[in-house]
């Protein structure tokens, strides 16, 4: 006898006469005839090549073998219950099991310890897996399924991948304390390319998007590897940089080397997005992931509403009304 011949549904009539001792209310229990019952009964006693049951007028017993099989049969059964107890909480819970998500390295280690603790309260049977990397290396993760999910900046390329906006992180002015630029007005972004500007070196995209910001030649400045080293560059005097808000530490310097000021108006930021594969089947949970960051987007940013459409043609809902330059 081979698995497919072992129904877990004889079983369920195996286990109803051990407990019950007698055919008739077996079959009553199973909600089949006693004469069905009966006979799937002999046929799994055939395929097994042994008797479960010894047949008498004054009720049915248990065999020596039976009853080993019983106890195993009450195991196996405990255990497809189990099973549908695991699907049953995965449709009820948006996200359940492991997940791997991964984060820019100038947003992951400045976002996740704000987030962390509500994200393990809403999502209970969630184990993250938390990483950060530059933003070619998480799209290519994405892509071969090293990452479930991943916190990027937009634009990114959208092929393969949905992409839900979450907030709008302003960028900070950080300058010496003693520079031209931590005096007078709020300055204006496209007012600090000069060549003080520090940036990020490539493959980085707050380095792009700070470029942009400020209209600067991309040969511009000299490069740090990390924001962390930049933030030192700039207290070393070497110039000023732009700095995330959530990167940004409250409360003035305490060294009194740097200050951080905001631009004039809006001022430039970046739009933070989580991605997915399109494919993912659980596409309905890491919908909901979404709107929970958007719900929970930090004081310093502004968070994206729901059905509101980026410029670029991205909804917070994650639809993609028009392709995203990467």
């Amino acid at each position: 006898m081979n698995l497919s011949g072992l129904s877990l549904r004889d079983l369920e009539y195996v286990v109803a006469i051990a407990d019950e001792g007698h055919f008739g209310r077996a079959a009553e229990r199973c909600n089949v005839s006693q004469p069905t019952l009966s006979v799937q009964v002999r046929k799994l006693e055939n395929a097994l090549g042994l008797a479960l049951f010894e047949r008498s007028n004054r009720g049915v017993l248990l065999t020596m073998a039976g009853q080993a099989i019983v106890r195993q049969a009450r195991v196996v059964l405990a255990e497809a219950q189990r099973l549908l107890a695991l699907a049953v909480e995965g449709r009820g819970s948006p996200l359940t099991g492991r997940l791997v998500l991964a984060a820019i390295q100038t947003l992951g280690p400045y976002f996740f310890p704000l987030i962390l603790r509500l994200l393990r309260q809403e999502f209970p049977l969630l184990t993250l897996a938390l990483s950060e990397a530059r933003t070619a290396e998480i799209l290519d993760g994405l892509r071969d399924g090293r990452i479930d999910a991943a916190l990027v900046s937009l634009p990114v390329a959208t092929s393969g991948l949905t992409l839900s906006p979450l907030f709008v992180e302003p960028f900070r002015l950080a300058c010496p304390a003693d520079h031209p630029l931590a005096q007078g007005a709020p300055p204006r972004a496209e007012t600090v390319g000069g060549p003080d500007l520090l940036l990020l070196d490539e493959g980085n995209c707050l380095r792009d998007q700070t470029i942009a910001a400020c209209g600067a030649p991309r040969a511009a400045g000299r490069h740090a590897t990390s924001l962390e080293t930049l933030r030192s560059m700039v207290a070393a005097g070497a110039g000023y940089t732009l700095i995330p808000a959530l990167a940004v530490p409250s409360g003035p310097d305490p060294s009194g080397l740097t200050v951080t000021r905001h631009f004039e108006g809006e001022g430039p930021g970046r739009t933070v997005a989580l991605a997915w594969r399109s494919s993912d089947p659980r596409a309905a949970g890491l919908a909901h992931l979404a709107a929970f960051f958007r719900t929970h987007a930090p004081a310093s940013t502004r968070a994206f509403r729901e059905g509101e459409v980026l410029a670029g043609g991205v909804s917070a809902s994650g639809a993609r009304t028009a392709s995203v330059a990467g």
